[in-house]
């Protein structure tokens, strides 16, 4: 019988799952990597953010150059102006555009040179296009994007008709706008006012800043694309390799709560190592210590019913005899009837306090704080106390007492000592006239043996496993029936494994013959409760 295990309430808030503990293990995986993977998703924040620096630099280099070409028509002779801003348009590929102090177009690089770019209509563009913008608007609602305005050439082209001159007159710096194209690629545009009360409008469509954030764009995607095929993957393995064994399991253990322990075989898993391994094989083992547990009960019980049956079998036969007349009329029949009956009744009586014994021991030493005895001291007091009431037909018992707290194990006194009183009546009661039983107590291989010696006719060899059956009983041919059980040695051997420990019988050391029976017990440690010194 394995000790006890004292588990901790399921519910304690160290290990309460609230909300969590009513999901499937399968969607709880999948959902802890898809949160990981949320916060690569995260990245996209970062592009956004990415995109606003590049846009702002855009701004302020836009700003900063047509500051440049202001100063620089400034200084130039009349005749070189046009041909300054045509050489700048041509080398930022800026539209530049040139206005009189009352807000008539002077040049606009456009007519001077070759455009340097045409806005580009969506109708005019393929589906990819199409694709692009629309992911370009998911991403932007997405990341809570601001949105900038649309781009919008003026009816009339005059200096007060562009929010960037507006702007620039009002604060008397250099202004920068961005805003939307028809395709959704950035617009920069910066104004400066010229010392002369004209302004410089330069307008730019920054289309390689969209080409580089839907770049970077395709390389998060699809660096987040393939993390997310390999979490689900990842997530489908671990639900095959966790979820799907302990499924089997608890379909297993169901089926033994219902009751069909017999029927049940409960997968070992033997070729996992793992904590489900071991979870499986432990419920197996388990699951065969029930089936033996209840093979036990059932056994058990058929052998209670049988015993109980001879002497009720018994009694019920002399109750009848004495309700005859003729039994009746002859007292010595009716006193020999009588004395049956009531050696009925005590071995009825012995019966249900040796079975009741039995059934109990389990249980209490589940519940029993082992405490340190000391096995030799405790020997000595029960011959003292044995000597002290009479020993029957004059047989001595000799022992041999160790050194004192040297053979100390850990168990519960009185059950102990219920198994040495049953090995010494046993001896006792197989021991000749005037013979001697030897109680020896050693220590070995850190364990404490004690040995019980008698000199009667001894266990045959074939018979020494099965004296420990219950109700298994091999009387002196001279004594009584009914006077034993025959669950002695059984509760015997029950509190010897309920201490870990093991009993058996073997010949004598002295080739003499005789019974001898030895008990193992598990030698008491430093570390153990109650052994280390104050």
């Amino acid at each position: 019988m394995a000790l006890a295990i004292v588990f901790r309430r399921a519910d304690e808030p160290d290990v309460a799952l609230r909300w969590s503990g009513r999901v499937s293990l399968t969607p709880r995986i999948l959902a802890v990597n898809i949160f990981a993977l949320a916060l690569l998703a995260g990245g996209f924040f970062y592009l956004d953010s990415y995109r606003t620096r590049i846009v702002d630099d855009r701004l302020d280099q836009s700003a900063r150059e047509l500051s440049l070409l202001s100063v620089g028509l400034q200084y130039a002779r009349p005749d070189q102006q046009a041909a300054l801003v045509r050489a700048y348009a041509r080398r930022t590929g800026d539209r530049v555009r040139r206005y009189r102090p009352d807000g008539r177009l002077m040049n606009d690089s456009f007519d001077m040179d070759a455009p340097r770019y045409r806005l580009r209509q969506p109708s005019e563009e393929s589906w990819q296009r199409h694709v692009a913008r629309f992911l370009d608007k998911v991403m932007d609602r997405a990341v809570f994007a601001d949105r900038p305005p649309n781009f919008i050439e003026p009816a009339v082209d005059r200096a007060e008709n562009w929010p960037e001159v507006v702007a620039a007159r009002q604060t008397g710096k250099p202004a920068a706008y961005n805003r939307y194209a028809p395709d959704r690629t950035f617009m920069i545009s910066a104004a400066v006012i010229m010392p002369d009360g004209g302004a410089l409008l330069a307008t730019e469509n920054a289309r390689d800043i969209t080409r580089t954030v839907r770049a970077e764009r395709l390389r998060l995607g699809m660096v987040l694309a393939a993390a997310v095929l390999a979490s689900i993957l990842l997530s489908l393995f671990l639900a095959r390799t966790i979820v799907s064994p302990l499924r089997k399991l608890a379909r297993a253990a169901i089926r033994v709560r219902l009751g069909r322990a017999r029927e049940v075989t409960v997968p070992r898993l033997p070729a996992r190592r793992d904590e489900i391994g071991m979870l499986a094989r432990a419920l197996s083992d388990m699951s065969q210590a029930l089936r033996h547990r209840i093979d036990a009960t059932d056994a058990f019980a058929a052998d209670v019913s049988h015993e109980l049956k001879n002497p009720i079998a018994s009694l019920r036969s002399a109750l009848d005899s004495l309700d005859r007349i003729d039994a009746v009329a002859r007292p010595d029949l009716r006193e020999q009837l009588m004395a049956i009956a009531r050696d009925d009744v005590r071995r009825l009586d012995r019966l249900v306090t040796d079975i009741a014994e039995a059934s109990r021991i389990d249980a209490q030493l589940s519940r029993t704080r082992f405490e340190p005895v000391d096995i030799g001291m405790l020997i000595e007091r029960m011959v003292v106390a044995r000597e002290a009431r009479g020993v029957p037909r004059g047989v001595r018992i000799a022992f041999a007492r160790p050194r004192r707290d040297l053979a100390v194990v850990m168990g519960e006194e009185q059950r102990l000592v219920r198994v040495l009183e049953n090995l010494i009546d046993n001896a006792v009661s197989f021991s000749p006239d005037n013979g001697l039983v030897q109680i020896v107590a050693t220590v070995a291989n850190d364990e404490v043996l004690v040995r019980v010696e008698d000199e009667g006719p001894g266990v045959p060899e074939a018979e020494r496993e099965t004296v420990f059956r219950r109700f298994h009983s091999v009387r002196p041919a001279d004594e009584a029936f009914g006077k034993h059980s025959g669950l002695g040695l059984a509760i015997a051997r029950s509190i010897v494994e309920g201490h870990q420990g093991r009993i058996s019988i073997a010949d004598r050391e002295d080739a003499r013959q005789g019974a001898c029976f030895i008990v193992h017990l598990p030698m008491a440690l430093a570390r153990d409760p109650g052994i280390a010194p104050d």
